[in-house]
C-alpha cells in the first residue's frame, strides 16, 4: 500500500475501487447509513484523491438535499451541521500546527452526542480519538478512479461495513444499485428502514440485524418469545405474501436476503392519515373498513413462503396478553407512584386480568396485525375503496380476538382521537360488520374492544416508561397524557369495573 503508514491505516480490512466520482458518492451514501452518534470517520490520503467529494457526498445524505452548500473547513477547522437524526461536524486539520490544538476543537465533546468527519486526521497526531474508522484514498489507474483502504481498532466496524455494503449489492439485484439512499425512519425495535431512488423508480428497505446489547440480552429475547414477536424478517414476507393474496395492500417484495434480514420492498409512498399530527376522519374511517372488510376472510394459520419453507402464525396467548399487561407494573407503576407495585398488588392485578380474558373467552379471532394505527397506514390518495390504505409494520401478526386491532386504529398511541370521532368510527366498524354478517356479535364485540383496548394501552403505557427510562428515549413521555385518557375511556365499560377499581388505586 502506498503512501505514509499511519497507526490505524497499516492494516487495512478492506479495500474497494472507485471507478468515478459516482460510485465515490454511492460510497459517502453507504456509510451515511450506517453512521451514529459517536462514530469518527478518518479521512487520509493527498490532495485530489476525493476525500472532500466523500465529506460533501456524506453530509448531503445526511441532510438529504443534494444542494447542500458545503464549504471546506480548511481554515475554521470545524463546521458542524444539526441534521435531523443528530449533529456532524466535519474537521480539516491540514492547517492545524500543533497536534494540541485538536483539544481546543471539542472533539471528543461533540462525539458524546453527535459524529465527526476529519480530513487529514494524521495531524492530530495520538491526540486523535481511537476507535475510528479510517480511509485512506489513493488515486486509481485512471483520472476518474479512486482506491479506498478501511482500517479500525474498533471491532465492530468490519461487520457494520459489510452490512451497508451488502444492502448495495441487494439493491443491484433489484435494478436499483445506482440508487440515492436516504434513512427513512427507526421504530422501537432494531429495524430500521431507507427510501431509495434511482431514474428505475423508489423502493423502501427493511434493514433487521440480529439485535444486540439490551435488545440482544437473554431477557429481552425471552420476552420477545414470550409474547410472540417475531425473530426475522420471514414473518414480514410471510404476512405481507398472504394480505396480497386476500387482496390487500401491502408492499411487493423486490429482492431479499432472509437470513441477512434485510428487504428491498415496494414504495407505498409517504401519505398520512393524519394531517398535522391530527386525525383526518374519512381517511380513520377507511381504515377501520379495511379492518371490517379483512375480519370477514378466512386467514390460514400458517403461509408458504417464496423459497418454498413455511410460517406459522402464533396464537395470542393468555400468557402473551398477560406477559405485556405485566410491563405496566414493572415500569409505569413505580414512575407514576414513585413505589413499585407491591406482591398483593401485583397478585390482584393478574388475577383481575385473567378475570377479563375469561369474560371474553368467546370473542371472535382472526388476524390480528398488532400495531394497525397511524405510523403504519400509508394513504394513497390516487386509488379507490381498501386500495386507498397500504399496510406496513405487520411483522408481528397473531391469531387473536380481532377487536385489538380495531382498539388500536380507535385509541391510535401516535394522535389524539377525540372520543367523538372514536364513536363515529366504531359505529362505522359495526355497521360494516352487521352488513356483511347480521348475526355479528355487537355485544360480545364490544366487550372485546374494552378489554383489548385496556391492554393495548396498559403495555403501551409500559413501554413508553421503559423507553424513556432503561433506552434514554424521553421522547415517548409525551405520548403519557394520550394513553392515561385512553385508559380512562375504556375503564369505563362494565366488564372491566373490576380492573378500574385497581388502576384507581395504583396511578398515584
Amino acid at each position: 500500500m502506498s503512501g505514509p503508514e499511519l497507526r490505524d491505516i497499516s492494516d487495512p480490512f478492506l479495500s474497494l475501487v472507485l471507478e468515478d466520482e459516482a460510485a465515490t458518492v454511492r460510497l459517502a451514501e453507504d456509510l451515511a447509513a450506517s453512521l451514529s452518534p459517536g462514530d469518527l470517520i478518518a479521512l487520509s490520503g493527498d490532495l485530489g484523491a476525493g476525500k472532500s467529494t466523500f465529506a460533501r457526498a456524506l453530509l448531503r445524505t445526511l441532510a438529504d438535499d443534494e444542494d447542500l452548500e458545503v464549504p471546506s473547513p480548511t481554515f475554521t477547522l470545524v463546521q458542524t451541521y444539526d441534521f435531523e437524526r443528530f449533529a456532524v461536524s466535519h474537521f480539516d486539520l491540514y492547517r492545524l500546527e500543533e497536534p494540541e490544538e485538536l483539544e481546543e476543537l471539542g472533539l471528543d465533546e461533540l462525539l458524546e452526542t453527535g459524529a465527526a468527519l476529519v480530513e487529514w486526521p494524521e495531524q492530530g497526531g495520538d491526540l486523535l480519538p481511537g476507535g475510528a474508522l479510517w480511509l485512506r484514498f489513493e488515486a486509481g489507474e485512471d483520472d476518474d478512479s479512486r482506491r479506498v483502504w478501511f482500517a479500525s481498532d474498533k471491532t465492530d466496524w468490519p461487520e457494520r461495513l459489510n452490512r451497508t455494503l451488502k444492502i448495495r449489492q441487494l439493491l443491484t439485484q433489484s435494478g436499483l444499485g445506482a440508487a440515492h439512499r436516504r434513512h427513512l425512519t427507526g421504530d422501537a425495535s432494531t429495524r430500521s428502514y431507507e427510501r431509495v431512488s434511482s431514474d428505475n423508480g423508489t423502493a423502501v428497505v427493511m434493514n433487521w440485524p440480529e439485535p444486540k446489547g439490551e435488545a440482544g440480552s437473554e431477557a429481552a429475547l425471552t420476552y420477545n418469545r414470550l409474547v410472540h414477536r417475531a425473530p426475522g424478517v420471514r414473518a414480514f414476507v410471510a404476512v405481507g405474501e398472504e394480505l396480497r393474496r386476500k387482496g390487500f395492500v401491502a408492499p411487493a417484495v423486490f429482492a431479499s436476503d432472509l437470513d441477512a434480514g434485510l428487504l428491498v420492498l415496494e414504495d407505498l409512498g409517504s401519505g398520512s392519515v393524519l394531517s398535522n399530527g391530527t386525525p383526518i376522519a374519512d381517511r380513520y374511517e377507511q381504515a377501520v373498513l379495511v379492518l371490517a372488510e379483512m375480519h370477514g376472510v378466512q386467514w390460514p394459520k400458517a403461509v408458504r413462503l417464496p423459497d418454498g419453507s413455511e410460517y406459522s402464525v402464533p396464537v395470542y396467548s393468555r400468557d402473551a396478553l398477560q406477559t405485556e399487561a405485566d410491563l405496566y407494573l414493572d415500569w409505569y407503576v413505580k414512575y407514576a407512584t414513585g413505589t413499585a407495585a407491591s406482591a398483593s398488588a401485583r397478585e390482584d392485578f393478574r388475577r383481575l386480568w385473567q378475570s377479563a380474558f375469561d369474560a371474553i373467552a368467546d370473542a371472535e379471532t382472526g388476524w390480528v396485525l398488532r400495531d394497525y394505527h397511524s405510523p403504519n397506514l400509508i394513504w394513497r390518495e390516487d386509488r379507490e375503496g381498501a386500495s386507498r390504505v397500504g399496510l406496513i409494520d405487520y411483522q408481528d401478526t397473531v391469531i387473536g380476538p380481532v377487536a385489538y386491532d380495531v382498539a388500536s386504529l380507535l385509541l391510535d398511541a401516535r394522535a389524539d382521537i377525540p372520543q367523538a370521532l372514536e364513536k363515529d368510527l366504531y359505529q362505522a366498524y359495526v355497521q360494516a360488520r352487521q352488513s356483511a354478517d347480521p348475526d355479528f356479535d355487537e355485544a360480545g364485540f364490544s366487550a372485546a374492544y374494552a378489554v383489548m383496548g385496556a391492554q393495548r394501552v396498559t403495555k403501551i403505557l409500559g413501554i413508553f416508561i421503559r423507553l424513556a427510562e432503561r433506552d434514554g428515549k424521553p421522547a415517548y413521555l409525551d405520548h403519557l397524557p394520550r394513553m392515561q385518557s385512553y385508559l380512562d375511556r375504556v375503564l369505563m365499560h362494565p366488564v372491566l369495573s373490576d380492573l378500574k377499581l385497581w388502576y384507581d388505586g395504583n396511578r398515584g
